[in-house]
């Protein structure tokens, strides 16, 4: 081919410096190019100046000889990639049987060194497969063994191929020799305690390594204690694991803490694999007041050192306390947003007491100091983006005040952009719908006051009262013990506190809502020109010709055995605003009932020494599986009736369609109690209890607790609007003038 090539450089058809490459190419057989790979040379042409090539995805490609000669790299026979194209089933034998071969093989092929990334590129997948990390670890171990090899103890530093034979010894003393500072000694130090059992002298190698170990950390202990310890802790492992005695004056774990470096910055500097066995000479350090210490480091601490110095603090007894530390620097608006972060992260039962609202509302603060201080990264607020449970768990029993109090904060924090907020509002509006109008910015819709007697009324805040301060806390307790069980997709107990919490919350929710409508009252003096809240009412049933009574009370009242009706019931609804003479009609479940009102008189009259106060209704309890105690009756003196004015009671309409249960079409003229369920649960009303039973305030029937746990949830407190309220001036829709009332509650 010279002859060749010299005759179309005479002729001017190739450059003389395309000589030599081209000569290579032809006797190598195989090429390299930059983007198509190898390539198999098939012939020459030199009458018209081409040499055809296959590529792998270029079969029979023709290209100039100059271009050839400047863009192509030839490959002999033997080198791996040439090998990969036409003697693959070999290698990957080789791969399998001797893999030292194989790794000979490339190394060879690029110079004699060759870095592990390049290496792991060459062979998988065609070679080795998707197993390369176990294929790698067992080829290691062996690539020490054999002499030719240096293993490099860090991934950028390249694997080296020497003719000569060196034993493992020499070749790790000449790597701790050459490493430069006592970082990259001790990644040397680590390769020789993994090789101890291939070394033919290894306690004579180890005690050359421990004599220069010592000496470095004589020069590292006060201006890197970290870096000292952590050779310390190498240093001890290597004397251990070949049974050296310990030199005289050598510096140990306690004279490195003796001088009282930083707990925070030297688990910051130190490996996460060394973070137990630093705390642990820590607490060997300061028997008495390691724990004090830990805590007092903890708000400085990244959220990946917290876990560690937690762990060891609730293995050691010490939870309470570090409970404690947590609550006081959230209370006080001090704790870092890494330790929220871990916090967040952790939200274990054993610290579901201090997780509430509170905890968020320092998440906000930590993550506005950061901002303050010009801190880039904002790792807490992203992990309250994509924690799409942390921000409902942290407000689910919180009082709507502080519920109010933390969508504001949020509205106005410069934390997240508005798309952020709006998809954090969005999950406290999912949670408390009644926020809606709050984010919203549109008027709530104003309720109409619900008039109430003060006796049901003080039952209310009573069942209000047991919900917050002892089945809430109760449920928390019993699913922190049914999560202790474990398997939670098994286990029956967490389940069902799981859905006693909802039922608990639920319910809470209700009665806010409830008690913030709530107007009590003693209906003292109520209009008798027609019928009112507080008036008893005597009808005659058209359709059967029976006189029946009626006392009309307030939203919450009911006692069928004294003819109690509700004003929001369908018959207090009907009787409602008449006058005595007047025919009144309603509908129940289809049929329609007429009543013609022969006398209003009002149900506490000021003339009567004693009344009795109307029975609360039967879905009401005073605690949990207790129903109420009728009230005793009140004495209301003259002077009482006296300071007090007459009250209107304003017209509350039914709902439209709402669902009563009756047993009859007609209402009797006896009205009784319903009998009990012979399992403790309550039939259905009859037509004459479902005309007084309130139609738009369903009341939920009384909690009972199943037989499991219950989840942790903040203790939330008592509202301060669900005070006992004073009674205010209440006017019936009618236009005529009414005084207002001053009637307050007995005694």
């Amino acid at each position: 081919m010279r002859e060749q090539f010299e005759r179309l450089i005479a002729a001017g058809k190739l450059k003389g410096q395309h000589l030599s490459a081209l000569l290579r190419l032809a006797d190598s057989g195989y090429c390299l190019h930059r983007s198509w790979g190898v390539g198999t040379i098939r012939g020459f042409d030199t009458v018209f100046g081409r040499v055809t090539i296959d590529f792998p995805n270029r079969p029979g490609h023709v290209m100039d000889l100059g271009f050839a000669a400047e863009s192509l790299k030839p490959l002999s026979r033997d080198h791996f990639l040439a090998r990969k194209t036409y003697d693959l089933p070999a290698l990957r034998q080789l791969a399998v049987e001797r893999p030292v071969e194989l790794v000979r093989l490339v190394v060879q092929s690029y110079g004699g060194q060759l870095s592990l990334e390049t290496l792991q590129q060459l062979l998988v997948p065609d070679v080795v497969g998707s197993d390369w990390k176990r294929w790698w670890d067992s080829t290691r171990h062996a690539l020490k063994k054999d002499g030719h090899f240096v293993v490099p103890t860090r991934k950028p530093d390249p694997i080296l191929y020497q003719e000569a034979e060196v034993p493992l010894e020499q070749r790790l003393l000449a790597q701790f020799d050459a490493a430069k500072g006592l970082k990259a000694k001790l990644c040397v130090a680590a390769e020789l305690l993994r090789s101890l059992p291939d070394l033919q002298d290894g306690p004579g190698t180890v005690a050359q390594v421990l004599a220069a170990l010592n000496a470095d950390i004589a020069s590292h202990h006060r201006t890197q204690p970290w870096l000292a310890l952590e050779a310390v802790f190498m240093r001890d492992d290597l004397r251990a694991a070949v049974h050296l005695p310990a030199e005289p004056g050598e510096l140990t774990t306690q004279d490195i803490w003796a001088q009282a470096p930083p707990l925070d910055q030297m688990l910051q500097q130190t490996p996460t694999a060394k973070h137990k066995r630093l705390l642990q000479s820590f607490k060997e350090a300061h028997p008495e007041d390691w724990h004090q210490a830990v805590l007092a480091a903890l708000n400085s601490m990244s959220a990946k050192n917290t876990t560690e110095c937690a762990r060891l603090l609730i293995e050691e007894g010490h939870l309470e306390s570090l409970k404690r530390h947590l609550a006081q620097l959230i209370n006080q608006h001090q704790a870092s947003s890494e330790l929220l972060l871990w916090l967040a992260r952790e939200r274990s039962d054993a610290f579901a007491d201090i997780l509430g609202p509170e905890v968020f509302r320092a998440m906000l603060t930590a993550m506005e100091r950061d901002q303050f201080n010009q801190r880039k990264s904002n790792r807490l607020g992203d992990y309250i983006l994509a924690d799409q449970d942390l921000l409902p768990e942290l407000i689910e029993s919180a009082e709507l005040e502080v519920i109010e109090d933390l969508t504001r904060a949020l509205k106005f924090s410069p934390c997240f952009n508005d798309m952020d907020k709006r998809s954090l509002l969005g999950r406290i509006v999912k949670k408390y719908p009644s926020m809606q109008p709050l984010i919203s910015g549109e008027q709530p819709r104003t309720e109409a006051p619900l008039l109430v007697s003060w006796e049901s009324l003080q039952r209310r805040k009573q069942e209000y009262d047991e919900l917050v301060h002892k089945k809430i806390p109760a449920n928390s307790r019993e699913i922190a013990l049914a999560r202790s069980y474990g398997d939670l997709n098994e286990n029956y107990e967490y389940k069902a506190a799981k859905e006693m919490q909802r039922l608990l919350l639920t319910r809470k929710a209700e009665l806010e809502r409830m008690l913030l409508q709530a107007q009590g009252t003693d209906f003292a003096n109520p209009r008798t020109d027609v019928v009112s809240p507080g008036t008893t009412v005597r009808c005659i049933d058209l359709a059967q010709q029976t006189v029946q009574t009626f006392t009309v009370l307030g939203a919450w009242d009911y006692d069928p055995d004294r003819g109690v009706v509700s004003y929001l019931s369908p018959l207090g609804q009907a009787l409602l605003n008449h006058k005595v003479g007047d025919e009144v009609q309603f509908e129940l479940e289809g049929a329609v009932h007429r009543y013609r009102i022969e006398a209003i008189e009002p149900w506490r009259s000021s003339s009567t020494d004693v009344t009795t106060t109307p029975t609360a209704p039967p879905d009401q309890t005073t605690s949990a599986g207790e129903e109420a105690e009728p009230a005793q009756p009140q004495v209301a003196t003259s002077n009482q009736a006296d300071q007090t004015t007459s009250s209107a009671a304003p017209q509350a309409q039914a709902e439209p369609g709402a669902e009563l249960e009756s047993a009859s079409p007609h209402p009797g003229p006896v009205m009784e109690a319903p009998p009990a369920h012979p399992e403790g649960g309550q039939t259905a009303p009859t037509a004459v209890e479902a005309t007084l039973q309130p139609a738009d305030q369903p009341v939920s029937p009384p909690l009972q607790q199943p037989c499991g746990g219950y989840e942790e949830a903040a203790q939330p407190s008592q509202p301060g609007n669900l005070q006992e309220p004073s009674p205010e001036p209440v006017r019936a829709p009618n236009p005529e003038p009414v005084a207002p009332s001053h009637s307050q509650p007995p005694g």
